[in-house]
């Protein structure tokens, strides 16, 4: 396999580069990215420290918006997928609709069932409090009853450590700007490892990443890319259905 990895302004995806046992093409373009990954010089590609506003462009460009991130999340030995996280992502029912759609997709194409949580703005018992949490609660509500006759699938309200404790596979937060913060609270404060995050709703393998990881971060995520890449292959060589 060969991974495409971009140097920003953090070069720890350099120092990360050097301690995976597999290819990585570096580069500081954004554009130079891309097109290495739609012209199939490599299997995947990893932001590293590059702005992720110039690749999701270019990736929106050729699949009309229609894209979205879930970061893969570990805590405990517990691997989850938390999305949306993008801060201009989720910002209804019918796009959240569509990255739950996504994400449940990615999961079975890991041989994994999804088990889903929906959060949302305040406890059950919150309604009133203010027409924003009033909002958020029933969109949760209606985000559920309209995933539970394909997935398993729980409205946790604003309780994320019950999600947590009950060891789900995908966390649907209410928002990308709230989704956003869980992961920098989560990974950039706290303790938990991050994966980094799928790009659902593409053929290609692209793993955004945040531009303040570890090296361990950048390792993690370059794994990952690799993980998906060799599994893309087999499968097509297998003549089997993967959806990425």
């Amino acid at each position: 396999m060969k991974i495409a990895a971009g140097i920003g302004n953090n070069k720890n995806i350099v120092e990360a580069s050097k301690k995976v046992d597999f290819e990585v093409v570096l580069t500081e373009s954004e554009d130079d990215l891309v097109d290495m990954l739609f012209n199939k010089e490599v299997d995947a590609a990893v932001r590293g420290s590059l702005s992720a506003s110039k690749i999701m462009e270019r990736l929106k460009e050729k699949y009309s918006n229609k894209i979205c991130r879930a970061s893969l999340l570990e805590v405990e030995n517990h691997k989850f997928l938390l999305a949306p996280v993008g801060i201009d992502e989720g910002d209804n029912i019918e796009e959240k609709v569509q990255i739950a759609e996504l994400g449940a997709g990615f999961l079975l194409s890991l041989d994994i069932e999804p088990k889903i949580a929906v959060l949302s703005g305040g406890r059950r018992q919150d309604v009133g409090r203010s027409p924003k949490i009033d909002i958020s609660i029933e969109d949760g509500e209606k985000l559920t009853q309209i995933l539970k006759n394909k997935y398993s699938v729980k409205h946790y309200y604003i309780l994320i450590e019950e999600s947590i404790k009950d060891r789900v596979n995908f966390i649907l937060a209410p928002d990308g700007i709230t989704g956003n913060l869980i992961f920098r609270t989560l990974v950039l404060l706290g303790s938990i490892k991050s994966h980094g995050a799928v790009t659902l709703g593409i053929n290609e393998i692209f793993i955004d990443t945040s531009r303040s990881q570890t090296v361990e971060g950048y390792i993690r995520a370059l794994e990952l890319s690799n993980y998906l890449a060799s599994l893309k292959s087999r499968n097509k060589h297998a003549n089997l259905k993967t959806s990425l």
